[in-house]
């Protein structure tokens, strides 16, 4: 079992930034920050004028680890112990949850319930219903 460290400042920068980037996207462009909307809108048929800023956006979530190590040196350790075909297994599931759910946790979780939105909230709960029975399952049954 591997355990997370406890970073608390490095959380609550995390979710600021989060937070900032929700906000600012719905200030200036009056758009919802769901990140699996966001890049699914990257691949045609395109639907309106948005695709420079959909790219911007996810380039910048690629190129935050880049921003990371050029502040502290080093970059944000990250530790999958599964093999591919379970990752890409977990993709897919996570992807088809995403279409199915009308969006992610980011969408749901971040922006749908700083709304109220009752659909987000509903959302939230499964995901996190989900999370924790999988975490159970791989680490008590399996």
């Amino acid at each position: 079992m591997t355990a997370t460290a406890f970073t608390p400042l490095a959380s609550l920068v995390g979710g600021g930034l989060i937070g900032l980037s929700a906000v600012m996207l719905m200030a200036f462009e009056g758009r919802i920050a769901g990140i699996s909307g966001i890049a699914s809108r990257l691949l045609p048929p395109y639907s309106d004028g948005a695709f420079a800023g959909r790219l911007a956006f996810v380039a910048g979530l690629v190129a935050a680890p880049l921003a990371y190590a050029g502040v502290t040196g080093s970059f944000p350790v990250q530790t999958v112990e599964a093999g591919w075909p379970l990752l890409v297994l977990a993709g897919l599931l996570v992807g088809f949850g995403s279409v199915w759910g009308n969006g992610c946790t980011s969408g749901h979780g971040i922006c749908g319930l700083s709304r109220l939105s009752l659909r987000s909230l509903v959302a939230v709960l499964v995901f996190m219903t989900t999370a924790i029975a999988t975490v159970f399952v791989t680490r008590h049954l399996l």
